[in-house]
């Protein structure tokens, strides 16, 4: 399965801003408050605005960040990694957050990418409705497909509220998730490297 799919162009028609201020009100019912009193007059608008802002990734594609890369790096073709780039995101199954760092490498081919730009293809993922499984997958694979690397690796650690703040309610477990492309998934040597230089940090 393709993990770069792009998720806006299954919707068949994207809910006005009063619609989705509708759904807040009826939330806010639900949970047995009253949308008419003073303190949460205003909040219909407001969570549309922040939903606006937490699920921008929506509106973002990553050849549109990947797209501007750089020959002239002088014949360099080792690893390149940038670590402990933080984010947040939505566990898709409860829309709370999962927060945490990505550590990112991949071993040049002809071209390398501005390293803001890997951070941006973090955020471009996180800021959609998520699992942390598929979020790891969907970074590497569009690093893959739009830098054509000789090999990729991804790393993100993260907490999750969903697991944190209901259910069995355990803080501070931090879960783990990796993807290896090209030749870092054939060698393991590379792949302990890494490791090595992530864990050193």
């Amino acid at each position: 399965m393709d993990q770069t799919v792009k998720p806006r162009k299954l919707l068949n028609r994207k809910p006005s801003k009063e619609e989705a201020e509708a759904a807040v009100r009826t939330l806010l019912k639900w949970a047995g408050d009253d949308p008419d009193r003073e303190g949460l007059l205003d909040t219909p608008a407001r969570v549309t605005r922040a939903f606006k802002e937490l699920f921008a990734g929506y509106d973002v594609e990553p050849e549109d960040i990947l797209a501007r890369q750089f020959e002239e790096v002088a014949g360099y073709d080792d690893l390149v990694l940038v670590s402990d780039i933080p984010f947040f995101s939505h566990c898709e199954h409860h829309m709370v957050p999962f927060v945490g760092k990505a550590h990112i490498a991949y071993l040049p081919n002809k071209a390398v990418v501005g390293l803001s730009k890997l951070a941006r293809l973090v955020d471009l993922y996180a800021r959609r409705l998520q699992t942390q499984e598929t979020m790891t997958a969907q970074i590497a694979s569009a690093l893959h497909s739009c830098l054509r690397p000789r090999g990729v690796a991804v790393m993100v650690e993260a907490e999750h509220m969903c697991m944190a703040m209901r259910g069995i309610q355990k803080q501070g477990a931090v879960t783990s998730t990796f993807r290896f492309l090209g030749d870092l998934e054939s060698c393991p040597d590379l792949q302990a490297r890494f490791m090595m230089m992530v864990k050193s940090k």
